[in-house]
């Protein structure tokens, strides 16, 4: 067979490729916001099917035909705020001063705190801190995926520190859903998992060819790790075998098609394969998106929101449940 030349596969931008230390992706910077509301929300991966859309965009080539986009199902059960966290801004940094745990919480919740027989409040003036933080857990009770132990996540609220207190005031105890976050063909930053694939060798990582049978030794290891002579250190850029999949990825500005709920529209007659029945609100995002089904998946408002996107909503004519 005649030999194959392609680029290097697994990009160095990513690097070390260590694996994530929890199925909760990490946020490292908010978006910034004026309305009082979190900046965030949690679902889990549901599965991926097609829609046919009319395209509707003024300026598009396909004007007015119907078009086939791939998307990605994420049902979204309400979240409920479980504290308020009080943070203060220091020369090291925002500091947490105070938390408030809410009352009459869910049972599932001792799945995954230590919650205290009794709550005590302290009270704290307006000047004694600069910004408030909501603690929201998931309910996944009322979900197909099997687990019953809630996901908690510390979210940021937009808004002055009034408009967060007053938020947090109105809404705790009270479910808090997808559409008082997000709005229909707005753009989303996606904070997910990718799929594990436990330690895989250079060939499954990285992509590299397999060396000629007249290779001095292995058939799947890289051709050379460096100079003979003057140089012992290996360099970092050669594939070697390691970590694959379980990282901490963003996917930023993704579309936000629409937000339905009715899971009848997306369910097949026997569920989704290998994740079940959709019985909340759920999304359809444009593309796919990292993780594996049943992954969870935490939605954020964009960071890089400069993209210029067509306000019209599209009209879609068939889901596709098969």
């Amino acid at each position: 067979m005649p030999s194959t030349h392609k680029p290097r596969s697994g990009s160095l931008q990513f690097w070390p490729r260590r694996k994530a230390k929890s199925h909760k992706p990490r946020i490292r910077s908010w978006a910034k916001s004026n309305d009082p509301k979190p900046l965030a929300f949690i679902g889990y991966k549901a599965g991926m099917t097609h829609i046919i859309v009319k395209d509707n965009h003024p300026t598009s080539m396909t004007k007015d035909e119907s078009i086939s986009i791939p998307v990605t199902i994420i049902e979204c059960p309400p979240i409920k705020i479980a504290a308020s966290h009080f943070y203060k801004n220091t020369i090291f940094g925002s500091k947490l001063i105070s938390e408030h745990l809410v009352e009459n919480l869910d049972k599932e919740l001792k799945r995954r705190l230590d919650l205290p027989k009794k709550i005590i409040t302290k009270q704290i003036s307006p000047e004694e801190y600069d910004e408030i933080r909501i603690l929201v857990y998931t309910q996944p009770k009322y979900t197909d995926i099997g687990k019953k132990k809630p996901d908690i996540m510390e979210i940021v609220l937009g808004g002055t520190k009034e408009d967060q207190l007053n938020f947090i005031k109105e809404n705790t105890g009270k479910e808090i859903t997808i559409d008082q976050i997000f709005e229909e063909t707005q753009l989303v930053d996606i904070h997910a998992i990718t799929t594990g694939r436990g330690f895989q060798g250079p060939v499954k990582r990285f992509g590299i060819g397999l060396t000629s049978h007249k290779a001095e030794k292995a058939r799947r290891n890289p051709g050379s790790l460096g100079p003979w002579k003057g140089q012992t250190h290996i360099m970092w850029r050669i594939a070697h075998a390691g970590q694959t999949g379980y990282f901490t990825r963003t996917d930023y500005n993704k579309k936000l098609i629409k937000i339905s709920t009715n899971p009848d529209e997306v369910n097949p007659k026997g569920g989704i394969a290998h994740y079940g029945k959709v019985k909340n609100t759920f999304i359809l995002i444009k593309g796919s998106i990292p993780g594996p089904k049943k992954r969870l998946i935490v939605l954020t408002q964009p960071i890089r929101s400069q993209k210029k996107i067509s306000p019209e909503k599209p009209i879609i004519e068939y889901i596709s449940t098969k």
